[in-house]
């Protein structure tokens, strides 16, 4: 488990992190979304152990990370922009990445590298950008490490090689229980694999909410009624979130479980009514709005 306690980090007058608290639990796999700029790069980094934080603790498994090379020995952190020697190749970084990592399997980054067709003695700096990527996602899959922290890791991917990289991942957390932390300024790249999910915005955490949860109370029902006036009670009591009317047809979402918010609907025996599955995005959209802000300016 990865806990952070009010952590704030400073550059000299500007606040990159203000006081985030979260806790990444085992075998989930977190989704950390936000705007460029919002401070995800850095908790990224601090969660790792690369930055140390100037307030607030960091521990994995109970244990400080920075400065901390048993704890770190569990982290491998994937940037937006990966470190490489200058004149490496991915075989180069494969010897590097042994000696931090003493449980890296080499024979599967060999086997690895010839199914993504990347080969492993050509020069990095010749590789593209998604290539690149791949090779970073390679070395830290193989490294073995319980934590693999992914900085924007599908920036730069095509379509194809994105879901490759998703089921890579449901096979590392099936086959030895690797924990992915995925920071993304965009929510559809997560919304099919993470579990969990926060929303970081100007260096605070707004939220961070188990995904299935957030789905079971959170619900977009469209209805048509009858009588006019119907609408306004079969809404009474219910917490809405949002509501839209375009002619006769009403979509709202509301907080509550299924079963209540279509039984407080049906009293007023509606022409229509049905529950509609919800987006990631139109959840968050509900939550931020609830808290006051707008995510269409936030994450889009």
């Amino acid at each position: 488990m990865i806990e952070a306690k009010q952590v704030s980090k400073y550059y000299e007058d500007i606040k990159a992190l203000d006081q985030v608290s979260v806790t990444i639990n085992e075998g989930n796999v977190f989704g950390l979304v936000g705007t460029n700029g919002a401070g995800k790069s850095t908790f990224m980094r601090i969660l790792s152990g690369v930055l140390k934080a100037d307030q607030g603790e960091i521990t994995i498994d109970g244990h400080p990370v920075y400065e901390n090379m048993e704890a770190k020995s569990q982290v491998f952190y994937i940037s937006d922009d990966q470190y490489f020697f200058p004149s490496g190749t991915p075989a180069d970084m494969e010897v590097y990445y042994r000696v931090v990592y003493p449980r890296f399997d080499h024979d599967r980054f060999v086997k690895m590298m010839a199914q993504f067709d990347l080969d492993k003695k050509r020069k990095l700096r010749t590789f593209s950008k998604g290539m690149k990527k791949q090779v970073s996602i390679l070395l830290g899959i193989c490294a073995n490490t319980k934590y693999l922290f992914c900085d924007e890791t599908f920036d730069g991917l095509d379509p194809v090689m994105r879901q490759a990289v998703k089921s890579l991942f449901a096979q590392e957390m099936t086959k030895r229980g690797m924990t992915p932390i995925i920071a993304s300024h965009n929510l559809r790249e997560l919304e099919d694999i993470c579990d969990h999910v926060g929303l970081l915005h100007k260096g605070g955490i707004l939220f961070a909410k188990d995904l299935e949860e957030m789905k079971i109370y959170i619900h977009k029902i469209q209805c048509v009624f009858r009588e006019e006036g119907d609408a306004e009670r079969a809404f009474e009591g219910l917490e809405i979130l949002q509501q839209e009317q375009r002619g006769s047809l009403y979509t709202v979402t509301a907080r509550g479980t299924r079963e209540g918010i279509l039984q407080k609907i049906q009293e007023t025996d509606p022409l229509f009514a049905e529950v509609l599955p919800l987006s990631l995005e139109e959840i968050f959209i509900s939550e931020t709005e609830v808290a006051g802000y707008d995510i269409k300016k936030l994450v889009f």
